[in-house]
């Protein structure tokens, strides 16, 4: 079955995953919309080129770019946990469950500048999984904080992620206040850059609009259908379920790993709080989401020990997916 198929680390699962995922993406290639022009970045990068990147775009290459793209988060993602040794062995069930989740919901399957935050997503998760064995932290919080800077500009909400790495400097190490400080330098010298750049143009003025979206309303509302409801009740089942084999397992872990299940649910905090610094919020914010809950996800579904309650939960997962696609 899938699950004990990807429990495996085996060449033939790179292809499975890949399959696996551009089916559950169906849905899109059979209700490409007519007219479908990305907005890849946000205006602090538009605004000062000019050029609205990826405007040339068919609905379909869009489509399909955009599924090349997730393959390769998932694999990223997946060697990532695999080097940390997340689930006790090797396998491809993150990569797996990464292609599941992006596929939830049509907007999902397109490009948005939440697609390419993922890429330094799952960048910034490679580099605060390595907090832990460091001695000296101050340089690598550094590049951090530019970091969080350079996906803020792609996609501003992501800015709440630097918040991120106060977070993990309280889960990984004890208090030492240079370390706090770097991120913060390295997330001033980004607009720093930026804000002399806007000056020498003459259109500081345009700068300080960038940070517009502290002054939104909390009132900020997010329209979801129904069926987006009714196609997470399967994830949902999963996640309750990674709960109680978190349980069990959580003291069995080594701290690392602990502490990196800490890390990954503040993530999701601040994923879920950042939503009101967009005026025009959409369903695709929440990709974001997809690193951490894949991780989650993959967790359980490793551990899980009663093969047909697992492998017809991930089934039910694949057939509401593909039914509200193509309903």
């Amino acid at each position: 079955m899938i699950i004990n198929q990807h429990r495996k680390f085996t060449p033939l699962n790179i292809a499975l995953v890949s399959v696996i995922g551009t089916f559950l993406c169906l849905g899109i290639f059979l209700h490409l919309p007519e007219n479908l022009t990305p907005i890849l970045f946000e205006p602090a990068i538009n605004n000062l080129t000019g050029i609205q990147i990826g405007g040339n775009l068919t609905p379909s290459m869009n489509v399909f770019i955009a599924l090349i793209l997730t393959i390769l988060q998932a694999f990223f993602l997946n060697k990532l946990i695999n080097h940390y040794n997340f689930l006790g062995k090797p396998n491809f069930l993150t990569a797996l469950m990464y292609m599941t989740l992006v596929s939830l919901f049509l907007p999902f399957l397109v490009l948005s500048p939440t697609l390419i935050c993922n890429f330094i997503t799952i960048w910034m998760l490679t580099k605060l999984f390595n907090i832990y064995k460091q001695a000296d932290v101050k340089g690598l919080m550094f590049d951090l904080g530019m970091i969080v800077g350079i996906g803020s500009l792609i996609y501003f909400p992501f800015i709440v992620l630097f918040f991120l790495l106060w977070i993990s400097l309280i889960v990984f190490r004890p208090f030492i206040w240079r370390e706090w400080v770097t991120p913060l330098l390295g997330l001033a010298i980004v607009y720093a850059l930026l804000a002399v750049i806007y000056y020498w143009i003459n259109r500081f003025d345009d700068f300080l609009a960038i940070f517009s979206p502290f002054t939104n309303e909390f009132s900020a509302t997010l329209q979801v259908d129904i069926y987006d409801y009714l196609v997470m009740i399967p994830i949902v089942i999963a996640l309750i379920f990674f709960l109680f084999i978190l349980k069990d397992q959580y003291f069995k872990s080594i701290v690392h790993i602990r502490k990196s299940f800490q890390l990954l649910f503040f993530m999701l905090i601040l994923i879920g709080a950042s939503f009101y610094l967009n005026d025009h919020i959409t369903i695709n914010h929440f990709l974001l989401c997809a690193p951490p809950l894949s991780i989650y996800l993959a967790y359980y579904f490793n551990y899980a020990k009663t093969k047909w309650v697992y492998e017809t939960l991930y089934l039910l997962i694949i057939v509401t997916i593909m039914y509200f696609q193509l309903a």
